[in-house]
């Protein structure tokens, strides 16, 4: 029986070293190395302050703000802890009524704009913490904004044009835009 545990426990032992320590060290000091701001958490400041994340979503509501997608976690939006969508499929009244009532409050905060709403802004995303919309639902929002915070609508546009992100590496995915980058944009505006 010692002939079979001693082979075993110093194999346990030294995957263990190997697995557990030394490839996670190695892994985390690349990352600080060689990507210093993402393994961060790619975090966005502001008078020295941390605002939030470029890679995590958050919530606004004000109309004076350019609104993200909608978040499928729980306890609260955005909640980075409980990344996942709702599992809800397009036949289910759960995501139906959720998406009416989305429908409605983007209606009710700007009822002259008649415009289709971008998908994007009524259903969540695989993560439930997606920090980027479409150009089309910053678009669409951008007259409720301009409004809100007595701007011309070209001078909104102008600013989802500097923020639009191209597609990743020139041909994967969709130009997007960070909403918080957006309304961080938005504040250095004067009127």
């Amino acid at each position: 029986m010692k002939a079979i545990m001693r082979p075993l426990l110093v194999s346990f032992l030294v995957l263990l070293l190997l697995t557990g320590i030394v490839y996670p060290l190695t892994v985390w000091g690349l990352a600080r190395t060689v990507f210093p701001w993402q393994a961060s958490g790619s975090l966005l400041t502001r008078d020295g302050r941390v605002i939030g994340s470029a890679v995590i979503g958050q919530h606004f509501s004000d109309p004076r703000h350019f609104w993200s997608r909608p978040s499928a976690t729980g306890p609260f939006p955005y909640n980075a802890a409980a990344s996942g969508g709702s599992n809800q499929g397009p036949l289910n009244p759960a995501l139906i009524d959720a998406v009416k009532a989305r429908i409605d409050a983007l209606r009710a905060a700007d009822p002259g704009n008649a415009a289709p709403i971008p998908v994007d802004l009524v259903t969540a995303s695989g993560s439930g913490v997606d920090p980027h919309i479409s150009v089309a639902a910053a678009r669409y929002q951008a007259r409720r904004v301009a409004r809100s915070r007595g701007l011309t609508p070209d001078r909104v546009y102008r600013l989802i044009d500097e923020a639009t992100e191209e597609q990743m590496f020139g041909f994967l995915g969709e130009p997007r835009v960070n909403v918080l980058r957006l309304n961080l944009g938005l504040e250095a505006l004067r009127p």
